[in-house]
């Protein structure tokens, strides 16, 4: 067994590996966990391949939870580990934290996390649990520090994402409420999309669209803005 094995499987089923790592005991894994393995979609392959899929034709909720659940675990069977997904819970699995032990997701200007290759569009579908130590590759640099513009610090449309300030929810919602917010609920956050790292997966906007209407429908509806 070897990660790029593993990585030919994943992709094979529109995922990509965004990180691993050894796990120690405050981690918050199962035990008995050699090597943790972080799995994303793998864009713009990915989302061809969940629209076409029975998750997401048949009207039931949450398609692409029970996708993600059911191309994990095929490789969790096949590769004799136990799937994670972000949405087991409560409590719910610490992904954020495996994400920053990875050593390839750090945190931004924005206080959210970008990873080295994925940039802020960074989402992670689920995790493997390997019993086995598999060799890992040395972790990249923190990508912001060498970005000279941080384009991501000015291109909120309303400053709901700015660097040294926490997320303005309200004003993110009450943005994409409005008229002025069709950019972003059509395309993907601004924000996000401004980092040069995020340029690379070539997201398309069906699969920003379907991302942004969850996080719209999702809002409590709060401080002005609709639910």
């Amino acid at each position: 067994m070897s990660l790029e094995a593993l990585a030919a499987a994943a992709r094979a089923r529109g995922l990509a590996l965004r990180g691993a790592f050894h796990l120690g005991p405050a981690d918050g894994a199962p035990p008995a966990t050699g090597t943790l393995i972080l799995l994303g979609p793998d864009e713009p392959r990915f989302w061809p391949l969940f629209a076409a899929s029975p998750e997401a034709a048949d009207g039931a909720p949450h398609p692409l939870d029970r996708w993600s659940k059911r191309e994990i675990g095929a490789l969790a069977a096949t590769w004799q580990s136990e799937a994670l997904f972000p949405s087991d819970g409560p409590p719910w699995p610490p992904f954020l934290h495996w994400a920053q032990r990875s050593g390839r997701a750090f945190l931004s200007p924005l206080g959210l996390l970008v990873h080295d290759t994925a940039g802020l569009l960074i989402s992670y579908r689920g995790a493997l649990a390997l019993p086995q130590r598999l060799t890992l590759p040395e972790p990249p640099e923190a990508p912001c520090p060498s970005c000279e513009h941080q384009p991501c610090t000015t291109a909120c449309p309303v400053g709901a994402l700015r660097a040294g300030a926490p997320y303005d929810v309200a004003a993110c919602q009450r943005h994409l409420h409005s008229d002025a917010g069709a950019e972003c609920r059509d395309r993907g956050c601004l924000a996000r999309r401004a980092c040069p790292l995020s340029q690379n997966l070539h997201r398309q906007d069906a699969q920003a669209a379907f991302h942004m209407a969850a996080f719209v429908k999702n809002w409590s509806g709060k401080e002005g803005g609709q639910a």
